[in-house]
């Protein structure tokens, strides 16, 4: 697994040229998503994901995926960048015989197109209530809208409403109404 990483490392930008490829036609296919139903296809989309991701980057399906940013997962499910131990030859604190992989992902972006403007983009922490969850559908929903990031309705106010103002009645200057 680790050979592939480095792999994913030196090809980061012809996959990430894929993947906004890739982006694009799921979004694209939101109708027939929306016609099968995303709740039928989460299973077998975390099924593709976690085979593909998991394979080329070590993907430990937190649902709401960075890898397009920072094309790499750190075991502690750090997003911002390389903890306090990163040992002075650019290894892991958690698995000493791998480079750290800020470490390669600063070296990935350096390969992608804007990869270190988007490196450097801080990512929100992981919400664990969605771990698991297909993050390709959950990006198809946030872009088009739909389920938990559809527009909420407006609430209508159960405050009075504000009472009539009296209208001021301008003179007809003598004429008879």
């Amino acid at each position: 697994m680790y050979a592939v990483r480095l792999w994913s490392v030196r090809h980061a930008r012809g996959l990430n040229r894929f993947y906004q490829a890739f982006e694009k036609a799921m979004v694209a296919l939101h109708p027939l998503w929306a016609k099968i139903g995303y709740d039928k296809l989460e299973k077998p989309f975390q099924v593709l994901e976690k085979t593909s991701k998991g394979f080329l980057f070590d993907c430990q399906m937190c649902g709401q995926c960075a890898l397009s940013s920072t094309g790499m997962n750190c075991p502690k499910n750090l997003r911002n960048g390389p903890c306090g131990g990163v040992r002075p030859n650019g290894n892991c604190e958690v698995k000493p015989e791998m480079k750290c992989v800020w470490v390669q992902g600063w070296q990935g972006a350096a390969l992608m197109d804007d990869g270190l403007a988007k490196i450097r983009v801080v990512q929100l922490p992981v919400d664990n209530s969605i771990k698991g969850k297909s993050a390709w559908l959950r990006v198809v929903r946030m872009t088009k809208k739909v389920g938990e990031f559809a527009p909420k309705p407006a609430k209508v106010s159960a405050a009075k409403p504000a009472a009539a103002k009296p209208v001021a009645v301008q003179a007809s200057e003598g004429k008879a109404a």
